[in-house]
């Protein structure tokens, strides 16, 4: 059964009428269809009574008092350092030292107003300095914090690419006088996997080796019209394996070359029992 919505009991009634099931008109259709029903909008909610709807609180409540919060703590230096490393990710990346002396390292003598170059402090600046640069730049010379940092970072750059060339060409040097540097980390990485590969070559051919072996050990040689007049149907098979004559099935890879006393050549009836064998084998293989 379909839902009964009260906007659609005319649409009802015209269903029913057309199917015959309601055989006179009603009084109300005729009005209905000339003034019908506003449709429901979409989804919706459903009529509440006030017995279950929530309770409005008083604009008047009374709130509770919101408990002590920290203010929230910024530095200057907090926010140079981060645009510095958005600016510079890969000086993240840069080893430094994070062991800690027996004292703490006092405050470089040249600051405040006599820090006006960033190279003042070394020819190989880290990324602290070019922050504390831009901050000294800031308090102590009043250059706007965009210029401070702009100027901080060139001359961080330059530093750096100064320091780089610098580096490049001595190490070119050395070697020409014959310096023998050790291998770096991406050497050593290229040597360990240069290793493991040559160890890996040499399991796969050993395991190529021995299942060549495997396959090779068991070959039937069949020549049609070998022996044919002495076909005994297996008896001299039989009479040598009483005997305790038996043959030898090793594969012919994991023979000596040259064997003192081999069975095959010393005893003949070993070799005939190896070709009786051969034969029973030729014969019960169907053709």
């Amino acid at each position: 059964m379909g839902r009964r919505i009260a906007s659609q009991v005319h649409k009802q009634a015209s269903r029913l009428m057309r199917a015959n099931y309601i055989k006179e008109r009603p009084a109300w259709y005729q009005a209905v269809l000339e003034h019908p029903p506003l449709p429901l909008p979409p989804r919706a909610p459903p009529p509440r009574t006030p017995y279950d709807t929530p309770v409005k609180k008083s604009a008047f409540a009374v709130r509770r008092t919101p408990g002590p919060r920290p203010a929230p703590v910024s530095y200057v230096e907090d926010d140079i350092r981060r645009q510095f490393f958005r600016d510079h990710p890969f000086e993240a990346f840069r080893p430094i030292s994070l062991m800690e002396g027996g004292e703490i390292e006092g405050e470089h003598p040249i600051r405040g107003k006599e820090w006006t170059r960033l190279k003042q402090r070394g020819r190989n600046p880290s990324p602290e300095d070019a922050v504390r640069f831009a901050v000294n730049l800031h308090e102590y010379h009043n250059v706007p914090l965009t210029e401070a940092y702009k100027s901080a970072v060139a001359q961080f750059r330059a530093l750096r690419s100064e320091h780089h060339i610098a580096t490049v060409f001595a190490a070119q040097e050395a070697e020409s006088y014959g310096a023998v540097f050790a291998p770096s980390a991406t050497e050593k990485g290229f040597e360990y996997e240069t290793k493991v590969l040559t160890s890996d070559k040499k399991q796969k051919a050993a395991m190529d080796e021995r299942e060549m072996t495997s396959r090779k050990r068991w070959r039937m040689e069949n020549v049609r019209g070998r022996h044919a007049s002495e076909w005994t149907k297996g008896q001299e098979y039989v009479r040598l394996w009483k005997q305790g004559v038996r043959p030898d099935y090793s594969p012919a890879l994991t023979e000596p070359i040259a064997a003192v006393g081999a069975p095959s050549a010393a005893n003949p009836e070993v070799t005939w029992l190896e070709e009786a064998t051969v034969e029973v084998q030729a014969h019960r293989t169907p053709a």
